[in-house]
């Protein structure tokens, strides 16, 4: 085997590592930036933040509105019927079903 057949073979499997951290790290930071909102974390919690707007007791939630959920709110940043951001929760993901009390009805 040549001199320059070993590089151009070690340059391709360099190539190929780098072509894979790559992905990877795409793959992680996606992943990260779609996780969903939890009723339990403290801001959350805060704002009364409750994943299906179906399962509201209306006495726990007195600003509820029936009919009202993230998917028609105007901070919702998603498709509809979708999970979608919320400038509320950087970084995470809620579910059109979703409700809290920062709910304003989309113009």
């Amino acid at each position: 085997m040549s001199r320059f057949t070993s590089m151009a073979s070690n340059r391709r499997v360099f190539m190929m590592q780098v072509a894979s951290a790559a992905t990877a790290v795409m793959v992680a930071s996606e992943a990260s930036a779609q996780a969903m909102v939890d009723e339990k974390d403290p801001q959350a919690a805060g704002l009364g933040y409750h994943a299906d707007a179906s399962k509201i007791d209306k006495s726990k939630a007195p600003k509820f509105v029936a009919g009202s959920n993230c998917g028609n709110c105007a901070l919702y940043q998603g498709k509809a019927g979708a999970s979608g951001g919320c400038p509320l929760f950087a970084g995470k993901q809620v579910s059109a079903k979703a409700w809290c009390t920062a709910w304003a009805k989309k113009a």
